[in-house]
């Protein structure tokens, strides 16, 4: 099933997402639909908080890039990052900030410790768009967009659009919660 999308300055974008204590059917169901979700807007990452549900969990499935064709698709609960190497800037998007981008500078590689879509422990090395990807997924965990970490330059260009998100003017390919919810706009 295909959810809609919530888009910037929708709360729950904003929150700490809370640790899951297990899985269960109906969380296959929902990675199911957050796979599906992401597909079909074009994306490459999608955390639960983005389609309104507060808690740790997260997809990545970069095999539509010619140099990840044969990474599989990632489920990821309770991430912890337990080591940062290097640093690289890249131009990031969001599903959640349609139309908006801009470059964000995060370590090229990190070492998670998180749960398997089975919640069996796993510790592993991720590097470059893995790497960027899981962190701006992991982001969204903790209730900050890749807008809160452009340089004061970067945000200014930008501001304007995010100002026209806000109040409820959202071009997107995708259901979001703007057209699904028109009441979560501000008045």
């Amino acid at each position: 099933m295909i959810l809609p999308i919530n888009i910037y300055s929708d709360e729950v974008l904003k929150k700490k997402a809370r640790p899951m204590k297990g899985v269960d059917s109906s969380t296959a169901e929902l990675v199911g639909s957050m796979f599906e979700s992401m597909r079909n807007a074009s994306g490459i990452g999608l955390a639960a908080p983005q389609v309104g549900h507060s808690i740790r969990l997260l997809v990545v499935d970069v095999s539509c890039m010619k140099e990840y064709a044969d990474v599989p698709p990632l489920v990821v609960i309770n991430p912890h990052i337990l080591s940062l190497r290097g640093a690289n800037v890249m131009e990031e998007g969001c599903l959640s900030v349609p139309g908006v981008v801009g470059d964000v500078t995060r370590p090229a590689s990190i070492t998670l410790k998180y749960r398997d879509e089975n919640f069996t422990e796993q510790v592993a090395d991720f590097s470059g768009m893995l790497a960027r990807v899981l962190q701006h997924e992991i982001d969204h965990l903790d209730g900050t967009l890749f807008v809160d970490r452009l340089e004061k330059r970067e945000r200014r260009k930008v501001q304007g659009k995010l100002d026209e998100l806000a109040a409820g003017n959202v071009e997107a390919e995708y259901p979001h919660s703007r057209e699904v919810f028109p009441e979560a706009c501000p008045e």
